[in-house]
């Protein structure tokens, strides 16, 4: 009986100490978000939206620099998310476990571990000046695919082998080949996964900004062509803070990066669930 209580005093005990843990990060979480919006949201106007900063940002609104995080993050999806998921269905229907396979495992898992300013550098190096692409969308959107790449492969990957493995036997059995019964079976079932995965990137990259500010540039244009240099928004909000250009906006750039963040992963979450409501039925 001794025995027992300990055994639930102990149980007690740390489910008391992950409860603490878990309100402690939501807290935090909550406090983050809250303090910011608090101090951002009464700059967000549509003005503030719609019209291109004056005085270096001091003054007018972050129109450019919307644009600049849409086509800078928009392009490297484009670029990494079929690169990823082709990855993940060459790893996981392909191919064995071998060396090849742990090889390139172990080099995403290194890749996913670089430091985004290393990123920044890599992509200066290689794309702005060895390829003489220059501070350019295209250079940006390069470095952010190399950057978010790993994630799209690991959750793409994961989906992947969720699917029941009674579904390949099936489509094997109906005569299906490996092609099809990948794009037609294994597929369509891990979507909601892959663009979980998809999603998460598409958060990162919208967020990242060592890896952008040495190769999209920060010029307050609005570009013509991917060959065109862009600001970003936490570029935006790290030049105004860093360089005390105006707290203010820099604050409602802030607010806006997160808005723009919760809507995309709530979007994200009910678009999965009525995919996988529709899956089921």
């Amino acid at each position: 009986m001794t025995r027992k209580r300990d055994e639930r005093a102990r149980d007690r005990a740390m489910t008391g100490v992950f409860m603490a843990a878990t309100v402690l990060t939501i807290g935090l979480l909550v406090y983050i978000v809250v303090y910011i919006l608090q101090k951002g949201l009464h700059v967000v106007t549509p003005a503030f939206l719609l019209e291109s900063p004056t005085e270096m940002g001091r003054a007018g609104g972050i129109y450019p620099a919307i644009i600049g995080t849409i086509a800078v993050t928009g392009l490297a999806i484009l670029i990494a998310a079929p690169v990823g998921v082709a990855t993940a269905v060459f790893l996981t229907e392909y191919t064995h476990e071998s060396a090849v396979s742990r090889l390139i495992r172990f080099g995403t898992e290194n890749l996913a571990g670089i430091p985004s300013i290393i990123f920044g550098l890599f992509g200066f190096l290689f794309f702005v000046i060895y390829l003489d692409l220059g501070w350019s969308i295209i250079s940006g959107a390069l470095t952010l695919a190399a950057m978010i790449l790993p994630t799209i492969v690991r959750t793409s990957e994961e989906a992947i082998r969720a699917v029941p493995t009674a579904y390949r036997e099936i489509s094997y059995a109906l005569g299906s080949t490996r092609w099809q019964t990948v794009t037609g079976a294994v597929l369509p079932s891990a979507v909601p996964g892959i663009v979980t995965g998809i999603i998460l990137a598409v958060g990162r990259g919208i967020g990242e900004t060592a890896a952008v500010i040495f190769t999209a540039g920060a010029s307050l244009g609005i570009p013509a062509s991917i060959f065109d240099p862009v600001r970003t928004l936490p570029v935006h909000f790290y030049i105004l803070a860093r360089e005390g250009i105006s707290m203010e906006n820099a604050y409602g750039t802030a607010a806006v990066l997160i808005v723009v963040i919760l809507l995309i992963n709530i979007g994200a979450y009910w678009a999965m669930n009525r995919f996988a409501a529709k899956s089921n039925v």
